[in-house]
């Protein structure tokens, strides 16, 4: 898997879906440099030293980023209060991508859990 397939997932969303998820993919690549930019279970997603990090996929009336872990969301409660989620996604406007200083709270997060 490599980032050109990130680039066809990009490239069969409808704006502004694609240009929102689009900026959320610069915000990890430049917060985990090194992860691996993967398609796992058919959405984007970032690997580290073998553990997913996180992702994001587009939906009908949002875009979401994911942790790949059911308990990232309950260490971060005020950060998350503005958004709704489920345990395992994120959700935001399709319009406008969550703020750089969550993103990077999330993937710390993750990746203490993951080791990595």
């Amino acid at each position: 898997m490599s980032h050109h397939e990130i680039d066809a997932y990009l490239a069969g969303v409808g704006e502004p879906h694609r240009s929102t998820l689009q900026a959320l993919r610069q915000t990890i690549r430049a917060i985990v440099p090194q992860a691996a930019e993967v398609i796992s279970y058919g959405m984007p997603g970032f690997r580290l030293k073998g553990k997913m990090i996180c992702g994001f996929a587009a939906f009908k009336n949002h875009v979401a980023y994911l942790p790949h872990s059911g308990s990232v969301f309950s260490q971060l409660p005020a950060e998350l209060k503005a958004y709704k989620s489920t345990p395992g996604s994120l959700h935001f406007p399709i319009d406008k991508p969550p703020p750089k200083s969550l993103i990077k709270k999330l993937i710390a997060v993750r990746r203490k859990q993951a080791g990595v």
